[in-house]
């Protein structure tokens, strides 16, 4: 694994970059830093998590030692054993993540689907879910543009999240999301089918060149409808803004000045567009490959069936019978083995 990852010259990388933070003129070209410091992160995310497996791996081979000496029991090593063959497994995984845009921040949209209050409620579930997610993570959340339900929930939410390979973990997540459950909302308590989609896309920054031409723009301001506060609520701080070649439409409330609210919109656009070409590319790539099998956008991708206490995701066929630790936002194995379905079927 050391060779996949060639950690020797990725330790090299870091030191000799690091070397650049010292000079004193260091932050006089900012762009220049960032770039520098992204390279550092990047290699340093995959030292830690290499090394973190080599010392697991070295710890089942001394622990086995001890148990050839009759100083630890078979179920001691077998643990430790499992807990190593698992971090291996994880970095298998992690070498997965190569494409240039898996390193990005990205951008988390939940739209309510038809079903009125039930739908809502359902979309605020999974915002909750991701946002429980990203804490887990240790990984940063902003809400960019929320809106909420005429009863209850939302009618759409846009999140970023802010952590190294937060796009390429959380790609996968892109399609329908499906919540069966005995209704809270129905006098009767009836079983109610719910949906929600999802979207996913890689933020942009500043190395990245997306063109827009701003003649392809039309602008809106309205009011903000999320929390924020009276000053919010009474100004027409909120954007709303279409690219007329694409037909992307993105909204942005996070800020109470509208001018920073065009400007973090533009970003999410970039993002939008930018994800876009990934598509294109994707296609292009599959049709040269002869690749058959097809991941859409719209396609149903997980169910969540409550009242049975169970969740399926229908590309990797996982099965989870503790629905509440989802839900809770322990999705680690789920996306894993979502996207490795993904990446087996293309």
């Amino acid at each position: 694994m050391g060779g996949i990852f060639d950690v020797g010259q990725r330790k090299l990388n870091i030191s000799e970059q690091k070397k650049h933070t010292f000079d004193p003129e260091f932050w006089n070209d900012p762009k220049r830093a960032q770039k520098i410091l992204k390279v550092i992160q990047q290699d340093e995310h995959w030292v830690k998590i290499y090394d973190a497996c080599l010392d697991q791996v070295g710890e089942v081979e001394v622990l086995q030692e001890f148990y050839e000496l009759g100083e630890t029991t078979t179920e001691e090593v077998e643990e430790m054993y499992l807990q190593a063959l698992k971090s291996v497994d994880d970095l298998e995984f992690q070498s997965t993540l190569n494409e240039p845009e898996d390193s990005l921040s990205c951008m988390l949209k939940i739209n309510a689907g038809a079903g009125g209050t039930e739908s809502c409620d359902w979309a605020s579930m999974l915002i909750r879910m991701y946002k429980m997610w990203v804490e887990r993570k240790g990984f940063k959340c902003k809400e960019l543009n929320w809106q909420d339900g005429d009863v209850a929930g939302i009618k759409t939410a846009t999140i970023e999240i802010e952590g190294s390979y937060a796009y390429g973990v959380l790609k996968g997540e892109n399609g329908v999301h499906r919540l069966v459950r005995t209704s809270p909302f129905n006098a009767q308590g009836k079983r109610q089918t719910s949906f929600a989609s999802v979207f996913v896309y890689p933020m942009v920054d500043d190395e990245i060149e997306v063109e827009i031409n701003p003649a392809d723009l039309s602008w809106d301001t309205f009011r903000a409808s999320g929390a924020g506060g009276q000053h919010v609520n009474k100004t027409e701080s909120a954007v709303r803004v279409r690219h007329a070649p694409s037909g992307v439409v993105i909204e942005c409330q996070e800020q109470r000045s509208q001018h920073q609210n065009r400007e973090r919109a533009l970003q999410m656009l970039k993002s939008e567009l930018y994800k876009l070409e990934i598509e294109k590319r994707n296609a292009a790539k599959a049709e040269i490959e002869g690749t058959k099998a097809k991941i859409e956008w719209g396609s149903q991708i997980r169910s969540y069936v409550l009242d049975k206490k169970y969740i399926k995701d229908h590309r990797s066929n996982l099965m989870v019978h503790n629905t509440k630790r989802v839900l809770d936002g322990d999705l680690d194995d789920v996306l894993k083995s979502a996207l490795m379905a993904i990446k087996n079927i293309s």
